[in-house]
């Protein structure tokens, strides 16, 4: 719910040539034994010194070289010179250290709540989930594998407001129809479950923003009297990860405007969640191909959203099980 929430280039080759040709050889024939890791290795000279050159590429002369590596070509031109140095880098520091397949996320849930709303949103009205959805991201097929998608009945406001139906979509006859937070949130965890989530794979959760799990969940778990799920007590907030990764300002990082830069248009009914939900899972996909590491960046603590360093270890969420009733 948005709106609330290579080899190395010779330093004579003139700029825009780039030659990014991937080569198992070192500099000057050599190999080298040293820590990939260690920032004086000759490797982080190369990758430099290849990075100034693609920051003096042309839109037109980015586009061809990622089309000869068979990458995406669609964005703005930042976006584009990142795509391709993340690329050069990975192909470099493979070459020295192959990537463990098996040190990060299996999967990624990618959540986005609709909650009942009035225009303007009183800060006394109480916000209460209507529609669960969720989207299962493969991270090594980089693909979406499943969804799930469940409407909720609200109990504290159950007659929607005409400005929450014509945002959403959901009408009154759907809602009353449906099963309450609890026993949709019990559907979900089951789901996940059926898929091994936290048992055979590792996985997290991904969300547009902080509100869905700081504010929206925080706020139906207190209203139907349960804990906040443990699985959903982390999670990646794409518009943090996107603007720290692509170097953009704060107000860069909205759905639209992310898809906008990335050479995407918006596939569905905006404030769908399930849409809003598939449209967030393709930019996750598209910087994953870009050489971004999606990671945990925030929790709840305490009933407090609080930041997770990037220095963090790498931790999947535990496997889904039903929260406890509070006293």
């Amino acid at each position: 719910m948005e709106e609330q929430k290579e080899n190395c280039p010779q330093a004579a080759r003139p700029p825009g040539k780039l030659h990014c040709r991937v080569s198992d050889q070192e500099t000057n024939g050599k190999n080298t034994a040293s820590n990939p890791n260690d920032f004086s290795d000759p490797v982080y000279k190369e990758i430099a010194m290849t990075n100034g050159y693609i920051n003096r590429m042309t839109r037109d002369e980015l586009r061809s070289k990622l089309a000869e590596f068979k990458l995406d070509t669609r964005g703005v031109k930042d976006v584009l010179k990142k795509r391709l140095k993340n690329y050069y880098k990975k192909q470099k520091l493979m070459q020295k250290e192959p990537v463990n397949g098996d040190s990060y996320y299996d999967y990624i849930c990618v959540v986005d709540f609709e909650a009942t709303c009035e225009e303007g949103n009183p800060p006394e009205f109480i916000h209460e989930i209507i529609e669960f959805p969720v989207v299962l991201l493969n991270t090594h097929t980089l693909e979406i594998e499943d969804t799930f998608q469940q409407y909720v009945k609200p109990e504290i406001n159950p007659k929607l407001s005409e400005f929450c139906v014509g945002l959403t979509g959901i009408t009154q006859d759907i809602v009353d129809k449906a099963d309450t937070f609890p026993q949709v949130l019990q559907n979900v965890v089951d789901w996940m479950r059926q898929r091994e989530l936290g048992t055979k794979y590792s996985y997290c959760m991904l969300t547009d923003g902080s509100w869905d799990m700081s504010k929206f969940l925080n706020i139906q778990c207190r209203v139907s009297r349960i804990k906040h799920p443990s699985f959903a007590k982390k999670w990646i907030n794409i518009r943090k990860s996107y603007g720290n990764f692509y170097k953009v300002p704060r107000n860069q990082t909205k759905l639209m405007i992310m898809l906008e830069k990335l050479g995407m248009s918006y596939d569905g009914r905006p404030h769908s969640g399930l849409d809003d939900s598939k449209n967030i899972a393709r930019i996750a996909i598209r910087m994953l191909q870009d050489g971004c590491q999606l990671r945990v960046n925030e929790k709840m603590h305490a009933g407090q959203l609080m930041t997770v360093s990037s220095s963090a270890p790498l931790e999947g969420a535990p496997a889904p099980q039903m929260p406890r009733y509070r006293n």
